[in-house]
Parts: structure tokens; C-alpha cells; sequence
């Protein structure tokens, strides 16, 4: 069978929307029974964006295998709800390193290396390898066209063509339709010029997706298949909908016939979709007549993309639930943090790095706690509620994890290689899926319905079991082990207060919402109607 592969491209700006594009594609021909897999190429020179700073790149999506990815990788798996692995998403650092060292190893047998044809065979030896498990491949390129950096990614997918066949390959480029306000029109020349340099480069798009801020009319889509030599009834609007609403993008570009279009150009038949659950959960969210507020509080507020995979949790979390969410994103190192938690009927203390804005998560952790608020800490959030509940419930002034504090007296946390496994996955860190074991009188295992599951960490430091036996005689409860490694702990005499050392975030899916944002939304809706009455 000969592979297909579907290449989607981005011009004038970045952030328009290519990862919920990509995966929607995905998720239309997935939902006609063909199978499809997802990639994302990333033009930096970082091996992974594993050390990058929040602010830098958004989330740091782990997979099932553990690998550091692109959180568009998140959009492929919530909206095709299959898994990702390492071989999904791949940067120009891990194509260079991998050129270098068959260098040094004599691999190229005394050749001059260059960009072409050295690097762009890595390129496409790459793609090709993940084509080998689907019928149709989509890659994502990151970037925008003109970018210096994406050039040699370019020139290798305009090759693809030419290695495995016109009717095999097709273009699809995402471009902005900017609206001018003072003019009170949308202009298309962005779009033009966008598409005239993919042409320089070799690549003709074969569908073009508009994103704008409002409707293209007939004459617009005229004009943007003539300048840019595609077919009228190849050229797509996305009209902006809104984060909550994201999910109603595949049905938009069904509606215009996208999926019909690419089987046509890629000479496949398939089956009729199978659509008639997603579009009643995107149809549901309309008759929603209950807003529950959810506070994100963390140190990375001023960037939504660093809670990307938490926000599509609460989202997912709607359906089930029949309640709309409001996010409001707390910043722990405010002066007013207690005054900024009391309009919020759930918190969620999320995962981080460094020890800027501990203190004001012990806060939190502790503000929830007392004000029996519906609380789900997340990694350094759970890390952070041990801390809370051994200062301010057991009494050990100062207590600390050691990655802060290396002369804390109480070492609650701590990164303690006996207990954490060096040799799998990720080195120094827990990184991908582990199992866990749930006690059966947890809040967790009222959730998750079953008492083992599998989560994906990421994360260095430990729960120190030198200190579980005083911890939990005042009334911490340790609600998921593996093996000796706490996993989740909750508070008695709590009605919902659970936190878990891994991100379950990662595992929600618009359809099956994960059990614990799930379950938090429910008692904050309860908590809600209880503030209500007072």
C-alpha cells in the first residue's frame, strides 16, 4: 500500500491556529476509518523543548514514552484521542546532532556534509518512518515560510513529492486574512505573498485555509484561487472561535467540504464519518445554563499556552458535567493572593520549575485547604501541598523540599535515588507513563473507578517517605503508591482535596474528560450552589 502524507504549512504570522488545523484534518479522516498519524516539525535548535522556559514555547507536553515534546502533539492526541510517542515531533537540533554523529562515525564515508542532500535526507527519513504506520501522514511545520530556519524543512517536503509521487503528497497552507478596521475590509495580499514565497521555494499549496476575524465572502475566495493558483472550492475560511469552542473547527472544515477535497487530491475512498458524538458535545456546550469559576494559580499566568493541556482538561470537563468553566488565572506571587482566590469555586495548583512562587503555592495549597475549597494540585503542586500540611498542620516550621532549600530541617521532598528509578525513561527525572496503585477509601479511587491506573509525570524530586508516618497521623491521607513513590495524597475532613506527583491533564480527552478535572468541576458546581444559598 502506498502511503499518503499531507504536509500543512503556516504564513504571515505565527500562532494561527496550525496545531488545531493539523489535528482537525486528523480527526476528519480518522473519523472516515482511514488510519492517520500526526507529526510536528520544530525549526529550533533546541534537541527538545525540555529546558525552555514557559514563556519561551508554552507546555511541555510529555507522552506516554516520555518524550518532551510540542504542545501541539496535545492537540493531536485530545482530537484524534490516540497516543503520541518521541517519534511524533522532532526539531532541526535532533536532525543536526544526528548528521554530526554519523559524521564523526564515518557513516557519510569521507563526504562533504551538507544541507542538501545530508540534512534533508535525515528530514525525510524521519517522516517516512512514521508514514510507514498510517494510511495518510499529516506533519505539522513550525514556523512561518520565510523563516531561515524552516528552509531546509521546506526544501525536504517539497522533495517528497518527487520521491514518492505527486498524487501521494499534498500541500495544505495556513495564512492570515487580516481585517483593517479603519478601512472596514479584509485584505488577502499577506496571503498572496505568503503563497508566492512557498513558490519560490518549489511547493504549490494545494488548499489554502484562511484564518480571519470574520467570514470571507465569494468574491475574497475568487480572488485569493486566482492570485494563488488553487481552486476556488480549495480555498477554506476559519473564522475565530473562541478557546472554549475549538473543538467545533473539525465540523467548520467539514462543512466546506476539506475532507472531501484532500481524498480527491490524494486519490483514497473511504466510509462516511462517524461524527454524531462530537457534534453533540460541541452542539451541548450552546445550552449550558450554569458557569462554575476554576482558578489556575501559578507563576507563568501572563502566557495561557503554559496551562495549555489543563484548560482543554476543564474544558472536556464541561460536557460531563453540563456546566460552562471559567478560567481565571491566579498569579501566586500577587499581594492579593487570597483576595484574588475568593471568587473561585475550584483551584488548581499546577506543576512548574524553580522556586520562584513557592511560598505563594504553599498559600494556595493551604487558603484551599482551610476555606475546604475543591483543590486538585498537579507535579510541584502536590510537592507543594506536602510542604503546606507539614508547616502548617504537623508543625515542621520551615519544612521544604530540598531542591529549594537544601538546609531545610524537614526535607519533606527530596530527591532520593533509592526511590526514584534513574534508568528509566528519563534519566534523573520520572518522565512518561507509570502505574499506580490507589487505595480504595480515596477520593482518587471514587473517580477513577478502579484501582490501578497509569499517569505521565515529569518531575525529579520525591515524596520523603522518612516523614509519611507524621504526615498522615494529622490527617494527610496517602491516596496512590507505586510501589514506595507517593503518587497522590489528599486531606481528610476535606470534601475535595486531591494531588497527584503526575499530570493528568494529559490524558483528558474531549469525549472521555480525564476523572479528576471531571470530579473537581462537579464539587466546584456544588460548591457554587453552597456559596450560592449563603
Amino acid at each position: 500500500m502506498i502511503r499518503k502524507f499531507i504536509f500543512v504549512t503556516g504564513g504571515v504570522v505565527s500562532s494561527l491556529g496550525k496545531g488545531i488545523t493539523t489535528a482537525s484534518i486528523g480527526m476528519l479522516l480518522k473519523s472516515r476509518g482511514l488510519k492517520v498519524n500526526v507529526m510536528k516539525i520544530d525549526p529550533y535548535l533546541n534537541i527538545d523543548p525540555g529546558t525552555m522556559s514557559p514563556y519561551q514555547h508554552g507546555e511541555v507536553y510529555v507522552t506516554e514514552d516520555g518524550a518532551e515534546t510540542d504542545l501541539d502533539l496535545g492537540y493531536y492526541e485530545r482530537f484524534l484521542d490516540i497516543n503520541m510517542s518521541k517519534m511524533n515531533n522532532f526539531t532541526a537540533g535532533q536532525i543536526y546532532e544526528s548528521v554530526l554523529r554519523k559524521e564523526r562515525n564515518g557513516e557519510y564515508l569521507g563526504k562533504t556534509i551538507q544541507v542538501i542532500p545530508h540534512v534533508t535526507n535525515e528530514i525525510k527519513s524521519r517522516i517516512k518512518k512514521v508514514g510507514e504506520t498510517a494510511e495518510i501522514t499529516i506533519v505539522e511545520l513550525g514556523g512561518t515560510v520565510g523563516d531561515i530556519e524552516g528552509l531546509p524543512f521546506l526544501e525536504a517536503i517539497r522533495q517528497m513529492k518527487i520521491d514518492i509521487g505527486r498524487e501521494n503528497v499534498l500541500y495544505v497552507h495556513l495564512t492570515l486574512i487580516p481585517y483593517i478596521r479603519a478601512a472596514e475590509e479584509l485584505k488577502t495580499k499577506p496571503t498572496q505573498q505568503s503563497v508566492g514565497k512557498l513558490r519560490e521555494i518549489g511547493i504549490e499549496p494545494d488548499i489554502i485555509i484562511a484564518r480571519s476575524e470574520k467570514p470571507l465572502n465569494d468574491d475574497l475566495k475568487g480572488k485569493i484561487s486566482l492570485f494563488c493558483n488553487v481552486t476556488k472550492d480549495a480555498v477554506m475560511e476559519e473564522v475565530d472561535v473562541g478557546a472554549g469552542n475549538i473543538y467545533a473547527i473539525p465540523l467548520i472544515l467539514k462543512n466546506q467540504g476539506l475532507d472531501e477535497i484532500i481524498l480527491k487530491y490524494l486519490h483514497v475512498t473511504s466510509r462516511k464519518h462517524e461524527l454524531k458524538k462530537w457534534e453533540d458535545m460541541v452542539e451541548s456546550k450552546k445550552k449550558y445554563k450554569t458557569t462554575v469559576e476554576i482558578a489556575i494559580t501559578g507563576k507563568y499566568t501572563g502566557l495561557k499556552d503554559a496551562y495549555k493541556s489543563i484548560c482543554a482538561a476543564l474544558i472536556h470537563s464541561e460536557y460531563p458535567n453540563k456546566t460552562n468553566v471559567k478560567i481565571k488565572y491566579v498569579d501566586v506571587e500577587s499581594k492579593s493572593l487570597n483576595d484574588d482566590l475568593k471568587t473561585a469555586d475550584g483551584i488548581i495548583l499546577p506543576g512548574g520549575f524553580g522556586d520562584r512562587g513557592i511560598e505563594g503555592k504553599i498559600k494556595v495549597s493551604q487558603y484551599a485547604r482551610e476555606k475546604k475549597v475543591p483543590f486538585l494540585g498537579i507535579c510541584l503542586g502536590m510537592q507543594c501541598v506536602v510542604m503546606d500540611f507539614a508547616r502548617n498542620a504537623c508543625g515542621l516550621k520551615n519544612a521544604n523540599s530540598s531542591e529549594f532549600d537544601k538546609n531545610t530541617p524537614y526535607p519533606v521532598i527530596d530527591y532520593l535515588p533509592g526511590q526514584c528509578d534513574d534508568t528509566q525513561k528519563g534519566g534523573t527525572m520520572r518522565l512518561g507513563g507509570y502505574p499506580c496503585i490507589l487505595s480504595k477509601k480515596s477520593i482518587a479511587y471514587t473517580e477513577y473507578k478502579k484501582e490501578k491506573i497509569s499517569e505521565r509525570h515529569r518531575h525529579r524530586y520525591e515524596f520523603n517517605n522518612k516523614y509519611k508516618e507524621i504526615l498522615t497521623s494529622k490527617g494527610l491521607v496517602i491516596a496512590g503508591q507505586n510501589g514506595d513513590l507517593v503518587e497522590i495524597v489528599e486531606v481528610k475532613n476535606h470534601p475535595w482535596f486531591v494531588a497527584t506527583q503526575f499530570h493528568p491533564e494529559f490524558k483528558s480527552r474531549p469525549l472521555n474528560a480525564h476523572p479528576l478535572f471531571a470530579g473537581l468541576v462537579r464539587e466546584a458546581l456544588i460548591f457554587s450552589k453552597k456559596k450560592g444559598k449563603k
